[in-house]
């Protein structure tokens, strides 16, 4: 077991120093030379858990999933607002998670994998949108595929322009305006007036939190 518990924190050690890399440099720029100073481990470590900068860049990849996570709402369009919410604040304080969005945006030698960070993104949001729409939060006539993509499409712009200006300090706030204008085309009659587009508050986080824990110990456990 200690073994064990040995590799898993090379394995993490690696992905965070490859994440901090490839964030700061890009993919193609990055190599596994720097990764390895930044981690203290050996070329045979590192090949180990990776075989090449690409499985680790994949490995980033796969991370990216892991933010998007839904939070548990009564309404689900709720969950959609508050998902975004969550994901910018990850992207503030993460580098795994900064370094799959690099990599799915920028482009580069690394030949991206089907389920790519859109693609990820795209099937989360499309499914809560769906979900929303059976409980009659939606607009009659409103595409769903289309009202996907403009989310998605709109969240990675704010995110890049936020980067350039505030390192993505303002994040929250553009996202805040983001819902402010896309909600009217979208949401019931009625509804507007329920849904917060603020971040959700530290006692809902906090919950949310350990509801994502709960859930990850069950999953190592069965």
């Amino acid at each position: 077991m200690a073994k064990q518990e040995r590799g898993m924190r090379s394995r993490q050690a690696i992905l965070a120093a490859a994440a901090e890399v490839f964030d700061l440099r890009g993919y193609d720029a990055a190599s596994t030379n720097e990764i390895l100073a930044r981690t203290g481990l050996t070329r045979g470590a590192l090949y180990h858990h990776f075989r090449s900068k690409e499985a680790i860049a994949a490995a980033l990849f796969d991370a990216h999933s892991d933010a998007l996570a839904a939070p548990e709402r009564s309404t689900k369009l709720q969950s959609i607002i508050d998902l975004t919410f969550g994901f910018a604040v990850r992207l503030q304080h993460d580098p795994v998670l900064r370094a799959s969005v690099r990599l799915a945006v920028e482009k580069t030698s690394f030949p991206r994998p089907v389920n790519t960070p859109y693609e990820q993104s795209t099937e989360a949001i499309h499914h809560l949108f769906t979900e929303a729409q059976s409980q009659g939060e939606i607009l009659p006539g409103v595409d769903l595929r289309a009202a996907t993509t403009v989310i998605v499409g709109a969240f990675t712009g704010l995110q890049a322009m936020s980067l350039v200006y505030t390192d993505r300090n303002d994040l929250p706030e553009r996202l805040t305006e983001m819902w402010r204008f896309l909600l009217p085309g979208m949401v019931a009659p009625g509804m507007i007036g329920t849904l917060r587009v603020t971040p959700p508050p530290a006692a809902l986080v906090a919950q949310d939190e350990g509801r994502a824990e709960a859930l990850a110990a069950g999953a190592v456990t069965s």
